[in-house]
């Protein structure tokens, strides 16, 4: 895991701006750093390792092929880059290699094969930009589901890039504005949906993809060599064939082979054990090919009940366990902290225990798995089944009753209840996305925060999930397209970088994603339980008694907290009705009402948590530090 940055025609002091760059990412690769620049300094490619795989100077970055024709600069792991270096060796592609890292077989495979072939071959998380020294060409790409963050645009002229947007901003002469346009997204979501970032000109690179801009640097194309899209379309027009018994066989298979790859690193190996589904499959199948316990790590906030779950678990797989409990006052002290460490607007609360529990990993290792992913790719969330029950009500009912009691519910004699109009978008809903968007944006609220009401196409719009005829298939490919990689995966990401911890997401390699959506609905849910084959290959590890419970989110009571003198004191400076007013981005009226309807009736939203999050980005802007 590391930083990568990088600019092209920059007027400025390329030198100095590359430091500036690396720098501010140091947590991301305290172990080393370097740069390199075109003689003609019009291409800079700067880095900073977090050294994993080969410690030694052979693996260190920006690094030349073999040919010196490509330069690289590489953050994230290519997890069967042994078997890569196999095939090399064997078509004589190359005579040897001079270390043992994945960074030096991923350069010379693109040498081989090009960009778009090896990226196809290789099972991993990266965010990458090699430069074709022949070709004047550089190019950037992302994994698949974009587990590893990438950030380009345009600032003065130059194109530029980065793994942290902060180190964007940094440089001189930086003055793109934050994009008023996608504000209301945010205040819908929660985070900012990719390809959008919070200053205009400056993009997130999406996941299973390509840029490339050649000399003169001034135009860039995108391409596509993954697309989740297909897969989910393939993977429904080609079904598992076999039992349910068979599909459990196979997806442990594929675990263990995946994991397997995972727990290669030249440093220590540990994993997130949150009593869940997911996190127990992980760390059964790890402690399953492990000679020795595998480390475990989980954290409770004042006696959360799911740590001692977890400690059960551990105990029962033999896991080398370690369990912390933090007090309410240690976890609010993150919150300041959170503005630097997401560097744009980012609020689901769960980035405060997840954060928390990186810290006390990264004491004991240096790289950790995690079970994100099981619930989207095997309908794991419980909003599926109440969405999907929602759905079927509601479409027992005519279509022209449907839309004239819509219409008669956001008349003004009722119109001022929450209760009602959240009822009245449901029942214009036509199909099971339009609902899931419409649960979502409830309220014409939320339309108001920002004084800039655009409408923007993005991941819930751009498309028609109708060609997958499960609605449940349908929510969870709108959730793979974007909740996972722009809520989940970057707030896993930036909370571990923040302690320098490398993360690992099993349940997102290749195969087991591809493997998924070939598998029947029934295989995933029935009406009352989720994951059903994720679930049939935990119990051949941990008897199903032991996760017969409720599913239960590690939730933050920000509701409650914000009641406390000293956050309530900094929420009301950070919504000060002049200060709000000087910034010119929230209606402060608005933001008073939902503000004053929390404190007053108790009545709170997750929109004003969003709202602190965004004044906090502001606050912190221009004052970032490593």
């Amino acid at each position: 895991m590391c930083g990568i940055a990088g600019f092209c025609n920059f007027a400025g002091d390329t030198e100095k701006n590359i430091l500036k760059m690396c720098e501010i990412m140091y947590k991301r690769g305290p172990d080393g750093g370097g740069t390199w620049q075109t003689e003609d300094k019009t291409v800079t490619l700067g880095h900073r390792r977090l050294s994993v795989v080969d410690l030694t100077e052979s693996g260190a970055q920006p690094m030349m092929s073999l040919s010196g024709r490509y330069v690289i600069t590489f953050n994230g792991e290519i997890y069967n880059y042994q078997k890569i270096a196999k095939r090399l060796l064997s078509e004589n592609k190359v005579s040897k290699f001079i270390g043992t890292s994945d960074t030096e077989v991923l350069l010379e495979a693109i040498e081989a094969y090009g960009l778009s072939e090896t990226l196809k071959m290789s099972k991993g998380m990266f965010a990458l930009a090699v430069y074709d020294r022949k070709e004047k060409k550089l190019s950037l790409a992302r994994d698949r589901f974009g587990e590893k963050p990438l950030y380009y645009g345009w600032v003065n002229g130059a194109f530029v890039f980065a793994s942290d947007i902060r180190a964007i901003a940094l440089l001189s002469g930086f003055s793109n504005p934050v994009n008023p346009e996608i504000l209301s997204l945010y205040f819908i979501h929660g985070y900012i949906p990719s390809p959008y970032s919070i200053y205009q000109d400056i993009n997130k690179l999406d996941g299973g993809m390509i840029l490339e801009i050649n000399a003169p640097h001034q135009v860039y194309r995108l391409t596509s060599y993954w697309s989740l899209t297909e897969v989910a379309l393939n993977g429904q027009n080609n079904p598992f064939k076999g039992s349910r018994a068979e599909a459990a066989d196979e997806l442990e298979r594929l675990l263990k082979e995946t994991i397997s790859e995972q727990m290669i690193a030249d440093v220590p190996v540990g994993a997130f054990l949150s009593a869940g589904i997911d996190s127990s499959t992980v760390v059964a199948i790890m402690q399953s090919l492990h000679d020795k316990p595998v480390k475990s790590f989980t954290i409770g906030i004042d006696a959360y009940d799911e740590a001692i779950y977890a400690k059960e678990i551990a105990k029962h797989l033999g896991c080398d366990h370690t369990e912390k409990y933090i007090s309410e006052n240690e976890a609010k002290a993150i919150i300041p902290l959170l503005g630097n460490m997401y560097g744009e607007p980012y609020a689901d609360s769960s980035q405060i225990p997840t954060h928390l529990v990186s810290k006390i990993t990264r004491e004991a290792v240096t790289v950790s798995l995690s079970g994100d992913g099981g619930d989207e790719l095997f309908r794991g969330y419980n909003s599926y089944r109440k969405m999907e029950a929602v759905y079927k009500k509601i479409h027992r009912i005519p279509r022209f009753v449907r839309k004239a009691a819509h219409r008669i519910i956001l008349s003004d004699f009722v119109s001022a209840s929450q209760h009602y109009r959240i009822r009245a978008n449901l029942l214009k809903s036509e199909t099971a996305t339009d609902l899931y968007s419409n649960v979502l944006d409830y309220s014409p609220i939320l339309h108001k925060i920002s004084l800039n009401d655009a409408a923007v196409s993005y991941k819930h719009n751009d498309i028609d999930y109708r060609f997958l005829r499960e609605p449940n298939h349908q929510l969870m490919l709108m959730d793979q397209r974007m909740y996972l990689p722009d809520d989940i995966l970057a707030k896993v990401d930036r909370a571990a970088m923040a302690v320098s911890l490398e993360t690992r997401v099993p349940l997102l390699d290749k195969d087991i994603v591809e493997f998924s959506w070939s598998l029947p609905i029934e295989y995933k849910r029935n009406a009352k339980l989720g994951k059903l084959v994720l679930r049939d290959v935990l119990y051949r590890y941990v008897p199903s008694e032991m996760m017969d419970r409720p599913k239960q989110g590690f939730g933050i009571p920000i509701e409650r907290w914000l009641k406390d003198p000293n956050l309530r004191n900094w929420a009301e400076d950070l919504i000060n009705q002049d200060t709000l007013k000087k910034q010119g981005f929230l209606d402060a009226g608005v933001v008073h009402q939902i503000w004053n309807d929390y404190a007053k009736n108790d009545n709170f939203i997750p929109q004003i948590w969003y709202i602190l999050m965004f004044q906090n980005f502001l606050a912190n802007e221009g004052k970032q530090t490593s």
